[in-house]
């Protein structure tokens, strides 16, 4: 599968194509721009911005956690705390019914702080900043695996119970009628937002995977005419932004994570710009 698709990638007129890393790269960048961004309108839509950030920044705490257990891969440790988090979250605001900015904020300073000191011990935190800026280029092939199951799970989250999602968005009742609890949904939907944050932060960075779930959502919602578009050209415009930043940060050796947000942050200036001179005319 994977020499089906270099051989593709090798038709295309750029020097890069002669590396095996960016080929890699790209198809990393594919699968897991859009699937982000997808994610993103159903996070856009239910107020939960500062969620996939406390998911993000909570990585340093899973992170020192499988690192105290000597775990060989601290990946499942981190999931793990991840999911356990989303969960412990969502059962904090239904039980207080507390504002949910103040708890994240609470949430995302506590683990985060947490994260920091045990990773610092020995002054030895600089080996662990790969995280926090992310490295797509060091995605291997056999990683790739790891991101076609976030994708799916995310289309299949999406033909499933996205209509449920912003059901909740809009009114939370209107669901109690049906047969799944708004409550499951949305805890669901954390603990996937959960898994997308983990999977995908070693490549991405802390510092700036909230920011691809927030970007593409927000331009495409200044456009799209229905959920459908919505949901369509926020992908689209991850995918666009994914393949852009990628070889923007090759050929100016800088971080792709950085690049990709840049160029989501661009379209949707010019989202905006070109929002405010069609009502001008």
């Amino acid at each position: 599968m994977m020499q089906f698709w270099y051989a593709i990638i090798e038709m295309l007129p750029f020097e890069w194509t002669e590396y095996g890393f960016m080929k890699t790269a790209l198809l990393a960048v594919m699968i897991i721009s859009p699937a982000i961004a997808l994610t993103g309108t159903m996070v856009v839509g239910n107020r939960m911005s500062f969620f996939s950030h406390v998911i993000g920044h909570s990585a340093l705490t899973g992170l020192a956690v499988g690192l105290l257990f000597s775990a060989a891969d601290p990946t499942p440790v981190m999931i793990l705390f991840a999911v356990i988090l989303a969960v412990a979250i969502n059962i904090f605001l239904s039980v207080t019914k507390a504002d949910g900015d103040t708890v994240m904020g609470v949430f995302a300073s506590a683990t985060t702080a947490l994260g920091i000191a045990l990773l610092s011990r020995g002054g030895s935190f600089s080996k662990y900043t790969v995280y926090l800026i992310g490295d797509i280029l060091s995605i291997n092939a056999s990683e790739i695996g790891y991101l076609t199951v976030i994708l799916a799970a995310v289309i299949l989250f999406w033909v499933f119970l996205s209509g449920r999602i912003s059901l909740i968005s809009v009114e939370p009742s209107l669901l109690y009628g049906k047969i799944i609890n708004p409550f499951i949904v949305k805890t669901v939907f954390s603990i996937l937002v959960a898994l997308i944050v983990i999977l995908s932060i070693k490549w991405v960075g802390i510092l700036i995977i909230n920011s691809l779930f927030i970007l593409p959502a927000a331009a495409a919602r200044i456009h799209a005419k229905n959920l459908r578009a919505y949901f369509a050209l926020s992908a689209l415009i991850g995918l666009i932004s994914g393949i852009a930043g990628l070889m923007i940060s090759y050929y100016t050796e800088s971080s792709c994570g950085a690049a990709v947000v840049l160029v989501s942050a661009g379209i949707y200036a010019v989202s905006v710009l070109l929002k405010h001179i069609r009502h001008r005319i």
